[in-house]
């Protein structure tokens, strides 16, 4: 029986080695080849001459509808667009550097806050209520937020920005230093100190999350292109061939009818 020669073009190498795997057991299959350009199988195309072209819609995109009028050495190949959302090696990568990023800010924002909190702690030991309240209740220094956006793999991740009011290092300290303690200088400038690495944290978690829905919706994507639409491509594909086959073997019997038509009549004998 006869083994259709496929032809794979898709950006994502997750998808590719999916479908070469699905297919590396079925004899009625042979993946002949597979690339990320279109244009580079119309230059082989002579030399692997595939009966079926599996491609991207996002590959095929506006090209999907005049494939065969651009590329004319495919007009007798059957075509098989499928819609999927790439999530390939480099999302997965650019994802375990934001993990990464996100496990050395937190040990580093856990030990400074360690730090600030075990300073205040004596502060307010050596402290009253009343005064240690007195001296952080009118901060000297604000802080504005600013927020962008940019793009890591068509997902719009947030970027934190931060401005404070002043410049000065000294405007941490909303009181003065006659009837405070060194520790509460202490707590002080240590809070100032992670600050930023808190909004760096912060902004490190949220991307971490945006990434890990955007791979878990292609995940789903993947076992959707897996368990359901390549069954029913190779359903269809069987179909096609089978009706192929049939109409074949009905040609070669008008064939054969005419045959014995012709002999019958420039004879006179049955064939």
């Amino acid at each position: 029986m006869k083994r259709y020669r496929l032809a794979i073009i898709e950006q994502s190498a997750v998808i590719t080695e999916g479908l070469r795997a699905l297919l590396r057991g079925d004899n009625d299959f042979e993946v002949v080849f597979s690339d990320t350009d279109l244009r580079r199988l119309a230059e082989r195309f002579g030399v692997v001459e595939p009966d079926i072209m599996i491609i991207n819609s996002q590959i095929a995109g506006a090209l999907s509808q005049n494939i065969r009028s651009a590329y004319p050495e495919m007009q007798h190949t059957a075509i098989a667009a499928i819609a999927t959302t790439v999530c390939d090696d480099e999302l997965m990568r650019q994802f375990m550097d934001v993990v990464r990023r996100n496990k050395e800010l937190r040990t580093k924002v856990e030990q400074g806050l360690t730090e600030a909190f075990g300073a205040l702690s004596v502060a307010s030991a050596v402290m009253s209520p009343e005064m240690l309240e007195q001296a952080l209740l009118y901060p000297r220094q604000s802080v504005a937020l600013d927020v962008s956006f940019k793009n890591i793999m068509s997902v719009n991740v947030p970027v934190y920005d931060f401005q404070t009011k002043t410049a000065e290092e000294g405007d941490i300290f909303p009181y003065g230093l006659a009837q405070t303690s060194g520790e509460l200088d202490d707590a002080m400038t240590a809070l100032s100190g992670v600050f930023e690495d808190m909004l760096e944290l912060a902004q490190v978690e949220k991307t971490m999350q945006l990434l890990a829905q955007e791979i878990e919706k292609t995940r789903r994507r993947v076992n959707a292109l897996e368990y359901v639409m390549i069954p029913d491509l190779q359903k269809n594909i069987k179909y096609i061939s089978m009706k192929l086959e049939e109409n074949e073997n009905s040609t070669k019997v008008r064939l054969m009818k005419v045959k014995e038509m012709v002999l019958q009549d420039a004879h006179h004998y049955e064939y």
